[in-house]
């Protein structure tokens, strides 16, 4: 039976890996925009196609309507407000800036949530977790370099990603094991989709032909990372697919130099593995209290598959 267990553990990470491989393809499309269309736009078409992972959300006895059911309705609005936010903050660091910048400064995440659980869920916070919090903003002081290079709103973009993505999570966990998948994963769809879709209206343009094959790899690969994340929760816990999500970091780095040309000198690169490995002693640190794991970053729609409400939500 151990064996047995191993197998669908590893099973379970390398899906996890494939999963976040798929993340970083999504987040490589939309930079492929280059900008030419408003973040707006293009976070409204890319979560048209990203609603195809839906039916796949869906366990048996769910119905549609369970996507506006819930237990909390202030809390689920709350949530619909935070995806499209962090979606639009995304989208914008991703056009402006390299993708290793734009992720790791959205791996600020894990400092987020654990700020963000002492102010509203009364946790209690060890000094491992707050150095870790620390060494993740020394991180971002080393790769922004304020006052030595010119900051853009990509910046600001990114770390209202991380933001917003700390937000659902903190969401996850105040509303515990009775919230339905399809409620967590629809309020963040239909977020992006009402929200944007809003916003874009002004400045709306029909797509390009070109355009359209990366909104389509933004919202599909997007889906299918969050339909393959769901499939490796299933077999791994969350402590071990957790930490596969920096593998994204890889990702962003590769086509950063095969595809966008870009290059990452020293301090930077100092940077992105502080910020790196305070998100891992944050992970690390999670395990041990037995406290659900902060979801996959990036598009934040990953965050309902990575955090099953049905997994107890402990607040040691």
């Amino acid at each position: 039976m151990a064996n047995v267990s191993a197998d669908h553990a590893l099973k379970g990470v390398l899906i996890a890996f494939v999963s976040f491989a798929a993340f970083a393809f999504s987040d490589a499309s939309v930079k492929l925009l280059e900008g030419t269309l408003s973040p707006y736009q293009a976070a409204f078409l890319g979560a048209i196609f990203g609603a195809m992972a839906l039916p796949f959300i869906m366990k048996p006895g769910d119905r549609w309507t369970d996507i506006f059911a819930t237990t909390n309705r202030p809390l689920w609005i709350l949530r619909f407000a935070a995806q499209a936010g962090g979606t639009i903050g995304s989208v914008t660091a991703f056009t402006h800036l390299s993708m290793a910048e734009a992720f790791a400064l959205i791996f600020l995440l894990p400092s987020f949530v654990t700020i963000m659980s002492v102010l509203f869920l009364k946790e209690k916070v060890g000094f491992r977790r707050w150095g870790a919090v620390i060494i993740g903003f020394v991180g971002v002081m080393i790769v922004l370099r304020p006052g030595f290079r010119e900051l853009s709103i990509g910046h600001l973009g990114a770390v209202f990603g991380g933001l917003s993505g700390a937000i659902s999570i903190v969401i996850f966990r105040a509303m515990g094991p009775s919230e339905k998948n399809i409620s967590l994963y629809g309020a963040g769809v239909l977020g992006t989709l009402v929200v944007c879709g809003a916003l874009a209206i002004p400045g709306f343009q029909v797509p390009t032909m070109m355009q359209w094959v990366w909104l389509a790899g933004y919202g599909g690969f997007a889906a299918i990372a969050a339909i393959l994340l769901m499939y490796a929760a299933a077999y791994a816990p969350a402590t071990l697919i957790g930490p596969t999500q920096y593998s994204q970091m890889l990702w962003a780095v590769l086509f950063g130099y095969l595809v966008f040309g870009d290059h990452i000198d020293l301090p930077m690169m100092i940077g992105i593995l502080l910020i790196v490995g305070s998100g891992l002693l944050t992970l690390m640190r999670e395990r041990v209290r037995g406290t659900p794991l902060p979801p996959s970053i990036g598009t934040d729609a990953q965050a309902a598959a990575m955090v099953s409400p049905e997994e107890p939500a402990e607040h040691k």
